[in-house]
């Protein structure tokens, strides 16, 4: 197979084991499936201070962040739906990938980027799922061909890593291969 791919995740809420963070966690499953290496940075590792283009030092966990996406074959986003839109906390985390601007690869450039929202409806999760998109296209990053819109007042996540729904789950795990697939092909092998 030639070297390892490796997925960053990131996303979910401040509350441990969200229903985004579990929905993040089956997309990185379905990129382990695939052959990938994963990580998750999720909830309290992405409690970073507002980002500051003007600021030149980072805290230690907002460099974690950054170099372990400059690392990355691929990416996996989740975000709960706010109001209509990405959280705060997702948002600002995003917003640390400008720090990548001046590398050989700025940005998320040919990188393959995995998208889900979990929403409680499907207002929320559809114009979350938009949002991630064109943040993606903004961060010269190519969303895979499927996304996520995931309503939860009609689908659960459980600690063990289940689902209530097996299209939601299908979906979430395909995300994840569509990842490593892209990765793959853009690295040769």
């Amino acid at each position: 197979m030639g070297m390892a791919i490796k997925v960053v995740g990131l996303g979910g809420s401040l509350r441990d084991g969200s229903q985004t963070e579990r929905a993040l966690r089956l997309a990185l499953a379905g990129a382990e499936s695939a052959g990938a290496e994963t990580l998750a940075i999720t909830g309290s590792d992405l409690a970073l201070p507002f980002y500051d283009a003007g600021e030149i030092d980072r805290t230690p966990e907002a460099a974690y962040l950054v170099e372990q996406v400059r690392t990355a074959d691929g990416v996996i986003i989740a975000s709960p739906g706010y109001h209509g839109a990405l959280s705060g906390l997702v948002k600002n985390a995003l917003d640390y990938i400008e720090d990548l601007r001046g590398d050989e690869r700025p940005y998320l450039d040919g990188r393959a980027v995995g998208l889900a929202s979990i929403a409680f409806g499907w207002q929320a999760s559809v114009a979350t799922l938009a949002q991630l998109r064109t943040i993606t296209h903004s961060l010269r990053g190519w969303p895979t061909p499927l996304g996520g819109a995931i309503n939860s007042a009609e689908v659960k996540f459980d600690e063990g890593g289940g689902c209530s729904s097996e299209k939601a789950e299908f979906t979430l795990r395909t995300i994840g291969t569509q990842v490593v697939e892209f990765a793959r092909f853009r690295a040769g092998h």
